[in-house]
């Protein structure tokens, strides 16, 4: 860190406001990847915290049981958003184009973001922005599979295997100081009964999870 340049490119290098204005009413993961998903998120999350769900759309795969103080969501698409039923509030934001977030310090106990960070091009800034917004203990947890808008995502993540993408989430973490030592969960996809030709049984399960630390 920080990434290269060429690290940063998209193969779609047109405005992320058009690809993203027509509505996507579809989960881009298997269920047994949003299963694993709202397990941590009830390992992690506590009822009463104030949550931003970056880069949300319509869903935001929180556990049903649980009841928060807020849940905020940031996306591209407003009409996603908008029919998101865990949001309390929303707003669209480019991250790519807008690298600071329009919320105060230290005013929320959980950032997550589900399969979406191989679009971000500035990664050290929004990361050095989810630290921002976090409260002292807060977590963040970032998750992701192998499935992507190809065209939409950086190089760096496009022509990396798995485990490299999860160091690479690792790095955005450790490139921020006062983020604790992230955690990093690895569960790849089971081979089918056909392994010899690329089957595989459901979607690989990544998350990497870190806190901010200190008082204040």
């Amino acid at each position: 860190m920080p990434l290269k340049p060429h690290q940063r490119t998209k193969l779609d290098d047109t405005d992320d406001a058009l690809f993203y204005q027509s509505p996507r009413f579809v989960t881009h993961v298997d269920d047994g990847f949003i299963q694993q998903l709202t397990d941590l998120y009830r390992e992690y999350l506590q009822p009463g915290m104030r949550v931003l769900d970056l880069m949300s759309s319509w869903v935001s795969h929180l556990p049903e049981d649980l009841t928060f103080a807020d849940v905020v969501g940031q996306g591209m698409n407003g009409e996603e958003l908008s029919r998101n039923p865990r949001l309390e509030h929303y707003f669209v934001q480019d991250l790519n184009q807008t690298l600071q977030l329009p919320l105060a310090d230290q005013s929320f106990d959980a950032v997550l973001n589900s399969v979406s960070v191989q679009y971000l091009q500035y990664p050290e800034a929004i990361f050095t922005e989810i630290h921002r917004i976090l409260k002292p203990g807060g977590v963040a947890i970032v998750s992701f599979s192998h499935r992507m808008f190809f065209q939409k995502a950086i190089q760096s993540w496009r022509e990396g295997s798995e485990a490299s993408r999860l160091e690479l989430v690792k790095d955005y973490f450790q490139s921020v100081p006062g983020f604790s030592a992230p955690t990093a969960i690895a569960r790849p996809a089971a081979p089918s009964l056909l392994p010899w030709l690329g089957i595989y049984s459901g979607d690989p399960f990544y998350a990497v999870i870190a806190q901010r630390m200190g008082n204040s």
